[in-house]
């Protein structure tokens, strides 16, 4: 690194000054250079501002989870939460707040934030060392923790963890609001974590990722290298601990719990505890981007492959085994037992975020799309402070399943999902554009406008549309002169008779409509290269793009090496996946039949569940008189609502899975009647 870029750093130039040699070929539009308008995320973004993130501040008073760090600070006192990792819901939240005011700016908000970063400061060892389940009573740590600092930390202690969540809360709130109090604190402890960790150091592999994204973060603003090659000295050192063995099949003795089983050099599948993974294969990204680590690439390559072609839900969710909250086997797809945790969703955005910037292929946008207006968004109810923790793929009145959660909660005892979205949401203006050289990127749908500068010259790019609900998009091109450049538009998945990136989920019937594209009221023939329309053209102010999609109501099957959706499907329009309900089903949901003949009217219900696009169509129903001990299929309407919509109403059953005919019947007398198809 020159002297001239760490002179630029000391004056506090963004990480635009840096000149990396090699990075990340496409480069995400900062979320502080677009402005939302869009009147479906906008809405959640402001609960979140307004809602998820004042609770989470509070709660984690409540908790003492702020006690925590002034009691380190005064060096007196009992740890008094549960978990060593519990310092990282105020780091998570510091980085929601960050965001959001970016978003809506609050001057109230920030001198709260500041009050914090002080308490987390004064909680900071004179070394950096930033922990307080061990600084509050150093002879007496937590027993996750271990005597001596980082003793645990392959397994139970977290400590490097927590560090990783200080770094992003400190890179967020530093690009949010331009104060250091924060990233200096971060720094820090990084400078301590490059001092101890390293080629001749002490070795661990983490045993929860995330300091590794976050070192690449911090080496991003500070360009100094002993950041980077720690992150990839940590990726480097899987694989390489004598204490598991090879040969259990037991995960958390043989390694892959943590992904430590194997070199991330040899890894090709995703194993392992989901969040922790996913978090591993972001980093993974990120230094074979910035080293241009060829053999690191193809790993995280074919991982991504196994992911999404074996270990995918429907809905977007990952993490199917509730033991370990882990991946499970190839196809292993459970809907009864559906574990998917929030938190694994929040990364796979992360991830997939990072495959988009390496390749340049609309499939990584696709995944992105899925997890966003499903599986993720169902992680949070419509007033801004009920969680999911887990997200199930089917509730039945008749079963009692341990791991499904019926319902959302305030908060948890290890409550990292609430504030994983509180910090996701407001960041998601950065997951709308992109650019390359010539090229101007567009992976997401959402109204807004963001100005970017394209070949020297100012370009301002509007979008106004009503997805998901409404398949017509209009884009307004305004440079400052004329211009040549490529505006790639993001052609999904879905619209192309693709359900999946891989053969995991069909479409069960192919669609005839088109995708359509006017410039300026005309048609225009475009190529697809990577699942982008590319328009190429010097482009000229006020020019209009006119993009439709296709907003049939699609069923949707799965291989037939996932056992438990043979013969059943699964509803989608546009990029959202319907579940029934039910409130709006009689009452149950676990008697519907949907044939292949079904013909489903799609209707917007500005009043329900906050406006949603519902779903009817009539169907064979199930029906059991146990007294007359008899059976027999009735017709019905049913009705289908977004899949991230359940749960606000009360508890009762859900589904995403449909059978297509009766193949089998359980009748089940505790605690009521019930007719169960498919069980």
């Amino acid at each position: 690194m020159s002297k001239l870029v760490l002179t630029t750093l000391a004056l506090g130039l963004t990480t635009a000054a840096l000149a990396q040699n090699t990075d990340y070929p496409i480069q995400a539009v900062s979320f502080t250079k677009v402005k939302l308008t869009d009147n479906f995320w906008l809405p959640r973004l402001k609960t979140n501002t307004d809602v998820t993130i004042p609770a989470s501040f509070q709660r984690c008073e409540a908790t003492n989870r702020v006690k925590n760090f002034e009691m380190a600070a005064a060096k007196q006192g009992k740890f008094a939460t549960t978990f060593p990792f519990d310092d990282t819901d105020i780091y998570k939240t510091i980085e929601g707040a960050s965001y959001s005011m970016s978003l809506y700016p609050d001057e109230k908000l920030g001198e709260y934030v500041d009050a914090l970063i002080t308490k987390v400061a004064a909680a900071q060892e004179p070394d950096g060392y930033l922990y307080t389940a061990r600084t509050i009573d150093p002879a007496h740590p937590h027993p996750w923790a271990g005597k001596e600092r980082w003793e645990r930390e392959r397994e139970l202690s977290h400590e490097l963890y927590n560090s990783g969540h200080l770094y992003e809360a400190a890179m967020a709130h530093y690009q949010a609001t331009g104060k250091k109090n924060l990233l200096n604190i971060a720094l820090k402890n990084a400078d301590l974590v490059c001092s101890v960790f390293g080629p001749g150091k002490r070795s661990v592999a983490p045993g929860h990722e995330i300091v590794e994204m976050g070192l690449v973060k911090l080496y991003r603003v500070t360009g100094k290298p002993e950041y980077l090659s720690t992150a990839k000295f940590f990726l480097e050192a899987r694989g390489q601990y004598k204490g598991y063995d090879p040969k259990s099949k037991d995960v958390w003795k043989n390694g892959s719990y943590w992904q430590d089983d194997k070199s991330v050099y040899d890894q090709r599948e995703a194993i392992g505890h989901a969040v922790r993974a996913e978090y591993l294969y972001s980093a993974m990204a990120d230094v074979a981007a910035l080293t241009g680590d060829k053999r690191m690439l193809a790993s995280v390559d074919s991982i991504w492959n196994n992911m999404v072609t074996k270990k995918f839900y429907v809905t977007g969710g990952t993490g199917a085994v509730p033991g370990g909250e882990r991946f499970g086997g190839n196809y292993e797809l459970p809907n009864n037992t559906a574990y998917n945790e929030t938190c694994a969703s929040v990364a796979d955005i992360y991830w997939n975020q990072r495959m988009f910037q390496l390749h340049g292929d609309a499939k990584y946008a696709d995944i992105m799309e899925k997890v966003l207006y499903n599986g993720l968004l169902s992680g949070v109810g419509l007033d801004g402070k009920s969680f999911f923790y887990s997200n199930a793929m089917q509730i039945k009145n008749s079963f009692s399943f341990a791991q499904t959660e019926p319902a959302r909660a305030g908060w948890f005892e290890c409550s990292c999902c609430p504030t994983n979205l509180a910090r996701l949401f407001p960041s998601l203006p950065g997951y709308v554009y992109a650019q390359k050289g010539n090229d101007v990127y567009v992976n997401l749908f959402v109204s807004g406008s963001t100005d970017l500068l394209v070949n020297k010259k100012k370009v301002q790019l509007t979008q106004q549309n009503n997805y998901p609900w409404d398949g017509g998009l209009k884009f307004t091109v305004n440079p400052a002169a004329t211009s040549d450049f490529n505006l790639l538009v993001r052609i999904p998945g879905w619209a192309r008779n693709e359900a999946m990136p891989s053969d995991l989920y069909a479409f069960a019937a192919p669609s005839q409509e088109k995708v359509s594209i006017k410039i300026n009221g005309k048609p225009v023939t475009y190529t697809v290269q990577k699942g982008y329309a590319v328009l190429a053209k010097k482009w000229r102010k006020n020019d209009v793009v006119e993009v439709t999609l296709p907003m049939e109501v699609r069923q949707v099957v799965a291989n037939a090496k996932v056992k438990d959706d043979l013969d059943k499907v699964a509803l989608q329009r546009g990029p959202v996946i319907y579940c029934a309900e039910w409130k709006d089903n009689a009452g149950k949901t676990s008697n519907l039949i949907v044939p292949t003949t079904t013909s489903f009217a799609a209707a917007y219900k500005p009043d329900v569940l906050n406006g949603v696009m519902e779903l009817t169509a009539t169907v064979p129903t199930v029906k059991v008189d146990a007294a007359a001990n008899t059976i027999s299929t009735v017709q019905q309407t049913m009705t289908a609502i977004p899949y991230y919509a359940w749960a606000n109403r009360g508890k009762g059953e859900m589904t995403v899975w449909f059978p297509q005919r009766v193949t089998d019947v359980d009748i089940i007398s505790q605690p009521i009647t019930e007719a169960v198809v498919n069980k």
